[in-house]
């Protein structure tokens, strides 16, 4: 696939890359040879990647992706039996490295579109679901299987409780079972479906769209808004709301955008 805009710069780590092209930063691990499954280094990679993309003027809207037939098979089984060996506080040192990628992600400024190849499973399927969107290939599987094999969903639980609720979150984090790729739209874990042939296509006409008819000041505080608001009363919840509403309508962002439509101006952010 072509689009026309100046050659991207690529900037090439062990496992993850980053380059920028039409204002879309694309994130793409490259650990194919282990189903991009995630181990200290790849975890420390994203992690750098996405502060890069966030702190990235030419780069509007983020797009994680995948090397290889799997999207990601969660945590390196290899690695994490080689910590089994090692003390609490080693074992904690991991967990809090992994809990601030999914973190950082959630909170992450810019719009986040997850372009899911293939299988995503355990952390690999929290890797997708904690995006702000997912699209997905028909044939991907999507599952948290940690009780399967005595591991706990710990850290993806966080954020699949707040998307989806409770009693769906019970059902795949307790059976441990695989879901279809057209179960998990219902569900709510991704939001659209396409073909392999066109999922990259879709996936970039989606972010264009979000690049050239949404502000990106309006986009970040509505990101932030949601993940913020959840956690307040209702009266606090609205007391912020109405603050942050009055604080918006002073943005230049919004005195632009209002100043366009009354004056029926075309309007490219």
């Amino acid at each position: 696939m072509t689009h026309t805009s100046d050659t991207p710069s690529i900037q090439t780590m062990d496992y993850v890359t980053y380059q920028v092209k039409d204002r879309i930063g694309y994130i793409t691990m490259n650990r194919a040879e282990k189903r991009n499954a995630l181990n200290y280094d790849m975890v420390t990679e994203l992690k750098r990647a996405f502060v890069a993309a966030e702190d990235d003027e030419a780069c509007k809207v983020i797009v994680l992706r995948a090397e290889g037939k799997v999207f990601c098979a969660g945590a390196d089984l290899e690695y994490i039996q080689r910590l089994q060996k090692y003390d609490y506080h080693d074992n904690l040192a991991d967990s809090t490295h992994l809990m601030e990628l999914f973190r950082l992600i959630y909170t992450l400024k810019k719009v986040v579109i997850a372009q899911v190849n293939g299988h995503a499973i355990a952390g690999g399927c929290g890797l997708a679901t904690i995006c702000d969107f997912a699209f997905a290939v028909p044939e991907a599987k999507f599952g948290y299987t940690e009780v399967k094999i005595g591991f706990i969903p710990a850290i993806v639980k966080v954020f699949l409780l707040r998307k989806i609720g409770e009693a769906r979150a019970k059902q795949l984090l307790l059976t441990g079972d695989l879901i279809a790729a057209e179960e998990a739209q219902r569900m709510g874990l991704i939001n659209y479906l396409a073909p392999a042939e066109a999922l990259e296509e879709r996936v970039y006409a989606f972010a264009q769209k979000m690049c050239s008819e949404n502000s990106r000041q309006s986009m970040e505080v509505t990101k932030e808004m949601i993940a913020r608001v959840q956690e307040m009363s209702l009266e606090e919840g609205l007391q912020y709301a109405a603050e942050m509403n009055a604080v918006a309508r002073s943005s230049e962002d919004c005195q632009r955008g209002i100043a366009a439509f009354l004056n029926k101006e075309p309007l490219a952010w």
